[in-house]
């Protein structure tokens, strides 16, 4: 079998670090926002060239927590992509805002700058661009639609973290950035987990605020906050993977050139514009013929997964929206054709040419 990712494989070349990190901070039973957090929201921040990062308990609560800071609230339009994992809508609508959805651009399938202004409204208070499958979004674009409109800007960098425009690490362009360590993630955990990075300290202990419950204090609650705290397990085992994000990094980008390479011209392969470090979370090829080239991997026992089937606007959860099939079509298509291989740093050189051997002879 070639699974789409193989979490051993690297938990056994870092295992002797894990365990004795783990073992310190057992020892030392500082288990929440304990000095490991610190540590991992310090280094996180440097390395994205921001002030302040905030170890959240995951992605998710890091978008809500993110939007809700901001002063996103009830009644607000937050514009965003229609092409992404349902928890970007779930965390605007926590905060009673709507998300309004913008297609896509069709080589990157990010969110499509051209077509964001059109959307906005009186009510809209921020946009969250997600860079889809680790490549960035057009940041200087919608930046600066964002500076005309006086909107906020969180981005979505859950599949992202590494990637940059021009040397520059996206979630460092917004008001906000928001990264998920689950396990798969470039950089990720072994449970759940989160972060955001912000520039503006304010901003920064809103969040310390809200994710301890509303409280700056002990015992004193200024707002009605959450239980939304990273664990200083998780951030060991995040602080020895973080030495090595660069690492991971370059080695998913050779993957994926190797598979730029190998796969047939007739099948159409992810897109790096001139600028971005795509740091391929996913390594996601489209066709239309897909259902039956995902049947002939699997009978070769090659993993494949459609990451996203079913664009936001039409799953039944959002259905109240109004939205309706042929609102995106751009979107639409993409859930239509795309289909993700087998992507992580310890694949094997002789599984990318299995399946592009598999993907060329179909």
């Amino acid at each position: 079998m070639v699974p789409m990712v193989d979490l051993k494989k690297q938990f056994i070349e870092i295992k002797d670090e894990v365990i004795e990190m783990l073992t310190g901070i057992l020892e030392s039973t500082q288990y929440i926002l304990g000095p490991r957090v610190v540590e991992l929201e310090k280094k996180i921040a440097e390395y994205h060239g921001v002030k302040e990062g905030l170890g959240v308990a995951s992605g998710t609560d890091a978008l809500h927590l993110a939007i809700k800071a901001l002063g996103v609230g009830q009644g607000d339009e937050v514009i965003t992509t229609p092409f992404t994992f349902f928890a970007t809508a779930e965390a605007i609508l926590y905060v009673g805002a709507k998300p309004v959805f913008v297609d896509l651009e069709p080589d990157t399938m990010n969110i499509d700058p051209k077509k964001i202004e059109e959307k906005i409204t009186k009510n809209t208070k921020a946009i969250i661009p997600v860079h889809i499958f680790g490549h960035p979004a057009d940041m200087e674009k919608i930046n600066a639609i964002a500076k005309k409109h006086n909107l906020k800007v969180i981005e979505d960098c859950a599949q992202s973290f590494g990637a940059a425009i021009n040397g520059k690490r996206a979630g460092s362009f917004g008001d906000a950035g928001c990264f998920s360590f689950y396990p798969s993630k470039n950089l990720g955990a072994f449970g759940d987990g989160g972060m955001i990075i912000v520039d503006d300290p304010s901003i920064a202990d809103e969040i310390r605020m809200y994710r301890n419950h509303g409280s700056k204090g002990a015992y004193k609650h200024e707002a009605i906050g959450f239980n939304s705290r990273l664990d200083d397990m998780q951030a060991g085992i995040l602080l020895v993977k973080f030495k090595r994000i660069d690492e991971y990094n370059a080695k998913r980008r050779e993957k994926a050139a190797l598979y730029n390479k190998l796969i047939s011209a007739k099948i159409e392969k992810p897109v790096e514009r001139p600028g971005n470090t795509h740091v391929y979370h996913q390594y996601t090829i489209r066709s239309s013929r897909r259902s039956e080239l995902q049947n002939i991997l699997r009978e070769k026992n090659i993993s494949s997964v459609v990451y996203y089937p079913i664009p936001l606007h039409l799953q039944e959860a959002l259905k109240y929206l109004g939205y309706k099939k042929g609102d995106f079509p751009v979107a639409e298509n993409a859930a239509d054709t795309v289909l993700s291989l087998p992507m992580y740093p310890e694949l094997d050189e002789s599984a990318i040419k299995e399946v592009a051997e598999a993907i060329n002879n179909a």
